[in-house]
């Protein structure tokens, strides 16, 4: 073990603990760790300036003609809507857009003044474009998304597709790199929408959004909260594997790799760009700065079945395949709440601390409960 993993596993061992110290302790705490900033985030992954400009090019290659980012096969909208959507309906919400709007529009009503919003790693800003229609249509009007993203022309995108929809007065496209992003103003609210897990420099991000918002702010994210390069921890693999001797043969053939996998293998797909590659430490860095109003995990086992590698091949109308999904959904539920693995996905509203207001979650999935322990 080399001295950076033996300080990783150090502090993932007391990191438990210092969650129990009051914030007057944790606060000079977190500003001592935050004072190396970029360099120390970088350093823990023994990555240089040059290696991560080659992970800059590359994301920016992989991402500078996907006009489609979130596209995702029928048996994912099938499972989404079967499963996921009656339970997020009884937290006030539908789908993410929804969620994102939401909480905007109660950070709205709740402070009655006009809303600066920063969206950080936008891609093509149509997931901001299509909130910012939610809150128009909802009323609110004076409001404005930054958003943020380190790719030119997806960011003209999202420029064309603002303006298209009559909202270019709400949509502010601006270049930046969120692992330096340093705020020149307060927010009143911040959303990440799929771009945590793509952050090397999680510290001097969270420690960012924690300056950078308003004492009543909220920090509105949906992300990955799985393992690194968005592998399976081996208790998850082993489980999935269960259901994977279950498949057909043409089930098997990984669409995206374009390889045959007699049984689901591993592959970290955080090698060339950032994809996952700090997923897993999302979380617990979010559980050591902000207080949580909204925590909603899900999802583990049945992810490989409904991704864009495997899915296409289910038929979302057969019963077979339905009846598939939904028993893999009822194991992940059990294995989840009984600890033995944890979620993949999360919906999450932050707030600065100290914070005293309510705090919602899912039944038995509160969020130390879903970050996965080091092996003693």
């Amino acid at each position: 073990m080399t001295m950076i993993d033996w300080k990783r596993a150090l502090i993932e061992r007391l990191r438990p603990l210092a969650r129990h110290l009051p914030e007057s302790l944790k606060r000079p705490l977190r500003a001592y760790a935050d004072a190396s900033g970029p360099k120390r985030a970088m350093s823990s992954f023994a990555m240089g300036e040059a290696e991560y400009a080659d992970k800059i090019a590359a994301e920016n290659a992989i991402f500078a003609d996907q006009v489609e980012v979130h596209d995702l096969p029928a048996i994912f909208h099938y499972w989404s809507n079967a499963w996921l959507r009656p339970e997020m309906e009884s937290f006030g919400f539908s789908n993410p857009d929804q969620f994102f709007a939401h909480y905007l529009e109660r950070t709205h009503l709740e402070l009655a003044r006009p809303l600066r919003i920063a969206s950080l790693g936008c891609g093509n800003c149509d997931t901001e474009v299509r909130v910012a229609g939610l809150l128009v249509e909802r009323g609110v009007r004076d409001f404005v998304i930054e958003c943020v993203d380190i790719n030119d022309a997806m960011l003209e995108r999202g420029r064309q597709l603002a303006a298209a929809a009559g909202l270019g007065a709400h949509i502010a496209p601006a270049r930046g790199d969120f692992n330096r992003w340093q705020p020149a103003r307060p927010y009143e609210a911040i959303l990440a929408n799929q771009s945590l897990h793509h952050v090397v420099n999680l510290e001097g991000l969270f420690a960012a959004i924690e300056t950078a918002l308003v004492p009543e702010g909220r920090f509105i994210t949906s992300d990955m909260i799985g393992r690194n390069g968005h592998m399976r921890w081996p208790e998850a693999m082993e489980l999935i594997h269960e259901y994977w001797r279950e498949l057909p043969q043409g089930h098997r053939w990984n669409v995206q790799l374009k390889r045959h996998e007699e049984l689901l293998e591993y592959w970290d797909c955080s090698n060339e760009g950032f994809e996952g590659i700090r997923a897993q430490d999302i979380l617990p860095l979010l559980i050591d700065r902000f207080g949580f109003e909204l925590f909603f995990a899900f999802g583990n086992l049945v992810d490989p079945f409904i991704d864009r590698s495997f899915g296409p091949h289910f038929d979302a109308n057969g019963a077979w395949d339905r009846d598939f999904i939904d028993r893999i959904h009822r194991r992940d539920e059990a294995e989840m709440r009984a600890g033995v693995i944890t979620p993949t996905h999360m919906l999450a509203v932050l707030r600065r601390r100290p914070y005293h207001g309510e705090s919602r979650c899912r039944a038995g999935l509160e969020p130390d409960h879903c970050v996965r322990r080091v092996p003693s």
